[in-house]
């Protein structure tokens, strides 16, 4: 990157129990690239209330006020790095958070089915509804970009990654403009600085990771509790709407 080439700030948006993580590592993993983890965490607990696991953590570790968030995604990139690759949380947004900087990145929309993400969360002990795994807001946030765009922005279903790391990877790094780099599929374990201090609640299974496991076997709905199911028939549609725009794999030449 040159003093006339500006970074490429990338937002990639998703729910909780996606495959956001290890996402977020295959970025990383680009000697190009700095992320940020969940930028918007601390500022939606201090606007809710909401009680998370490590809430005084997260308090004590991120900017409290949306506004001082926004400056950090849109100030200096960490290392000078030419690609900034921002982790933020659909369900972490409110109507309090002013979107007219998202004007400043390209934006990309991570899905996975409602019934597989609540049958993962709800475990956690997550909130189970379509506006608890974030699906009413990836469908806003996507219909807000189309329309700023005049195109639908690109969507990657986490299945056709895990499926197809390589391919999926080099169909999103194109429709965000960038180029692939091998390297993306596969990294080192452990945790990093760059994850959030709520690792240790939330990311065991990404630390003991080298790179995107298996494809997983599709959520029996039927064996969701009856209030799961609800949830999940709520959720589906918003899930539905933005899975029709779902990036092809790109074919290995």
């Amino acid at each position: 990157m040159t003093a006339a080439e500006p970074p490429v700030r990338i937002a990639l948006w998703s729910g909780p129990r996606n495959i956001s993580t290890a996402m977020m590592r295959a970025f990383e993993n680009r000697p190009d690239t700095a992320v940020i983890d969940e930028p918007f965490y601390a500022a939606w607990l201090t606007l809710t209330g909401a009680e998370h696991p490590m809430r005084a953590e997260i308090l004590a570790a991120q900017p409290a006020d949306w506004r001082d968030v926004v400056a950090a995604l849109l100030g200096p990139v960490p290392g000078g790095r030419a690609v900034f690759y921002q982790k933020p949380m659909a369900q972490h947004l409110t109507p309090a958070i002013d979107l007219a900087w998202m004007a400043h990145c390209r934006h990309a929309f991570l899905i996975r089915p409602p019934e597989a993400v609540l049958a993962s969360y709800v475990v956690r002990g997550g909130d189970p509804t379509p506006e608890g795994i974030g699906a009413v807001q990836l469908e806003r946030l996507f219909m807000r970009e189309a329309d700023r765009l005049g195109a639908a922005p690109p969507v990657i279903e986490a299945g056709d990654v895990l499926a197809d790391p390589e391919g999926a990877l080099t169909a999103l790094c194109a429709a965000l403009d960038i180029p692939y780099d091998d390297r993306m599929p596969r990294w080192p374990p452990g945790r990093r600085p760059s994850d959030g201090v709520w690792a240790p609640a939330w990311y065991d299974a990404v630390e003991r990771s080298t790179g995107f496991g298996p494809p997983r076997p599709a959520t029996d709905v039927a064996t969701l509790s009856p209030a799961l199911r609800a949830a999940a028939d709520a959720a589906r549609p918003f899930y539905q709407r933005l899975a029709r725009y779902r990036l092809t794999p790109a074919k290995a030449p």
